[in-house]
């Protein structure tokens, strides 16, 4: 099922619809740079290669939406994807002071050619076909499954995934959501699979599921603009998840020193921290196990 950018502010609804293909189909074969060669020595300010000297340039859209970017103003390090750069930066040795952002259209960043940007942070899935015209770094997030069920119902209550097992769940077919119900959950009767992603929206709507599963970014433009009066229950981990990476122009020398600074984020614990501050924590969507 498509990706979704999350809505959280209504007045870029439109804004967004135009960017679902921001993330790739659930069957797009996910990549990344794997392990690099490179070293902290190597990934510093005199030795980048970066569009101005001493300068590292990050791009993204706008506007920019929660919870990416708080304001629309990704400068001020608040928001999943600015926190996600300015690590990034810091892990590379720029302050701070020495992150410039500009902007650059969802559907230009992964079009072949040359870039003003150095790195662009943009919900861009990793996908082959785009991975052909320009450069991913390791990913940064990978979107979780989430489950989702109207608020005034007993699902709404759902706090593990052992608790979901009882519940009669709806997901649309041919999808990793449907592969995450069956491995991750285990429900105790087969789930009841739909053909599109409007009749889960539907079955949803009308009762005739307790909750749905889909993937988490899907799950916020679900309650903040389908079902207003459904809720995020909870997100958990599953295989086949979409990955998001640092975009960089085709054979960047910056690729492998961004890949290696987020590496050492994972490694450090520091990006999970990010996450779960600005995408479990302020969209309120814990964590299910």
């Amino acid at each position: 099922m498509s990706r979704l950018r999350i809505p959280f502010l209504l007045i870029g609804v439109i804004a967004l619809i135009v960017g679902l293909a921001a993330c790739g189909d659930d069957d797009d074969d996910s990549s990344d740079s794997g392990g690099t060669n490179v070293s902290a020595e190597d990934c510093t300010p005199d030795k980048l290669q970066t569009q101005t000297a001493g300068t590292l340039t990050v791009a993204t859209d706008k506007p920019a939406f929660p919870p990416y970017f708080e304001d629309d103003d990704p400068t001020n390090g608040r928001g999943f994807e600015s926190a996600v750069a300015y690590a990034v930066a810091d892990q590379l040795s720029y302050t701070t002071d020495q992150v410039e952002w500009v902007v650059e259209p969802f559907n230009s960043s992964y079009a072949p050619g040359p870039k003003d940007f150095d790195f662009d942070v943009n919900q861009i899935s990793i996908t082959p076909q785009r991975a052909e015209q320009v450069d991913f770094s390791s990913p940064y997030y990978e979107a979780k499954q989430a489950i989702v069920a109207l608020k005034d119902s007993e699902a709404a209550n759902i706090a593990s995934l052992e608790e979901a097992k009882s519940a009669d769940i709806g997901v649309q077919i041919g999808t990793t959501s449907l592969d995450a119900v069956n491995e991750e959950i285990e429900p105790d009767t087969d789930p009841k699979v739909f053909d599109t992603s409007n009749d889960v929206v539907t079955a949803l709507k009308q009762g005739s599921v307790d909750a749905v599963v889909v993937d988490v970014p899907t799950a916020f433009f679900l309650t903040a603009v389908q079902v207003p009066e459904a809720k995020v229950v909870g997100q958990f981990s599953a295989p086949g998840g979409d990955q998001w990476g640092a975009l960089l122009e085709k054979d960047s020398s910056l690729t492998d020193c961004v890949s290696f600074a987020i590496d050492e984020l994972k490694d450090s614990g520091e990006l999970a921290e990010i996450e779960s501050e600005w995408i479990s924590e302020k969209t309120d969507a814990p964590v299910l196990e």
